[in-house]
């Protein structure tokens, strides 16, 4: 097992996904062990363009966009994991399995991914998965993945 590595910016970040504004749902990553474990950051405003329609009279962030961010900071690990793909492959969710939501993530909430590998076979990688608030589960799932 090795140590956890220092946080990555908003710069690194963009280097290592594919997606940008309105769609990248992680700011930071707070953590992270290549091939084990991250933890990453979403602060969630009022600003949000979802917001503006899911729901007028009481923002609340939908939760596929949190499963989606769930899945980004996934992503993220396993471009850490095989930093040799880093601009050669991208990282497609090829499964969502137990997806649970706990509680309304609204505005002025920061998000806490919490991404664990839990099994790597080739190209494949499972993650649990937790998305939480104020240190809550918000929510949580099984995420299977796959480099192109």
């Amino acid at each position: 097992m090795s140590d956890p590595v220092a946080p990555l910016d908003i710069l690194e970040i963009l280097r290592l996904l594919p997606h940008r504004y309105p769609f990248l749902l992680i700011d930071r990553v707070l953590d992270y062990t290549a091939g084990e474990k991250i933890s990453g950051l979403k602060n969630v405003t009022i600003n949000e363009p979802f917001f503006q329609g899911h729901f007028p009279v009481e923002p609340v962030m939908p939760g596929v966009l949190i499963v989606e961010g769930m899945a980004q900071a996934g992503a993220v690990l396993a471009f850490l994991t095989e930093q040799e793909r880093v601009g050669e492959s991208l990282v497609y969710f090829t499964g969502i399995d137990k997806a649970r939501f706990r509680r309304k993530v609204v505005p002025g909430d920061q998000i806490v991914y919490e991404i664990v590998i839990t099994r790597r076979k080739g190209k494949v990688i499972k993650m649990d998965a937790k998305a939480l608030v104020d240190g809550a589960v918000a929510a949580e799932a099984q995420l299977m993945a796959t480099f192109s």
